[in-house]
């Protein structure tokens, strides 16, 4: 591969892990950076996830070192979701992108009318909403659902958790994205394992990529625990709607 190529990467790595840090959606950056480079989009999306997991695992313990995280929500719902996106990439070459795509941007549309309609979601934790029929809920819609999603497909499984712990148990944007991380590794174990076992991984490479990840998550996850909920909530509006144009774009293109 050119260095220039090579260069590129490294590059939408950092990016692409300061973003995942903060509100999810990095997989906007890396994966279409890999995919120009030729490789072929299975490939491309096990080096993501390979590349991916270095940089949330990081973020995730830069959160609990300052953030209060669900642990009851994240760690029975980061098991299952080992198991959940596992499945999803096993399922991946079965369930066509053009099906999901259109579902995906519905949703994402109807996420940024939510948190732009409601400026008070995620501005203050909301314990009176947590019950446990609710952390039941949670943990089934993110470490079942999403999970299962982000071995499909992926773009915006961070941002999804997010929004899935803010309005199902209440919590603020910042502790939302610090619990989002810990079930996001877990679903890019999941996923990952596969990968490899179908040998689908560019080992070298994605581990450059996971060193420039995990350097862009690291400033992610502070930035967003030193500025708290407001700047969290407007990353989160940018992702969603660039999220939005490139589905769109993939989608008719």
């Amino acid at each position: 591969m050119p260095l220039e190529q090579v260069v590129v990467l490294l590059a939408a790595a950092a990016g692409a892990g300061w973003i995942d840090a903060v509100v999810g959606g990095g997989g906007l950056v890396q994966l279409p950076a890999l995919l120009m480079t030729g490789m072929p989009p299975v490939q491309a999306m096990a080096t993501n996830k390979f590349s991916s997991v270095f940089g949330t695992a990081s973020a995730a313990v830069a959160y609990t070192r300052s953030t209060k995280i669900d642990r009851q929500a994240a760690l029975p719902g980061a098991g299952l979701a080992v198991l959940s996106a596992g499945l999803g990439a096993w399922a991946a070459g079965a369930i066509s992108a053009d099906v999901l795509r259109p579902v995906v941007m519905v949703v994402l549309l109807g996420v940024a009318a939510f948190v732009t309609l409601r400026p008070s979601m995620g501005a203050l934790p909301q314990p009176h909403l947590r019950t446990n029929a609710r952390v039941v809920t949670a943990v089934a819609v993110a470490g079942v659902g999403v999970a299962f999603y982000d071995g499909i497909m992926g773009p915006g499984t961070g941002t999804f958790l997010i929004i899935a712990f803010t309005t199902i148990l209440g919590l603020d944007f910042v502790s939302a994205s610090a619990s989002a991380k810990i079930i996001n590794v877990g679903t890019n174990l999941g996923a990952l394992a596969v990968f490899a076992l179908q040998g689908h991984v560019q080992w070298a490479l994605g581990l450059g990529m996971a060193v420039c990840n995990v350097a862009g998550a690291q400033l992610g996850a502070r930035m967003a625990i030193r500025r708290g909920t407001a700047f969290v909530r407007i990353v989160l509006l940018c992702v969603v709607v660039a999220m939005v144009i490139r589905l769109g774009w993939q989608q008719f293109a």
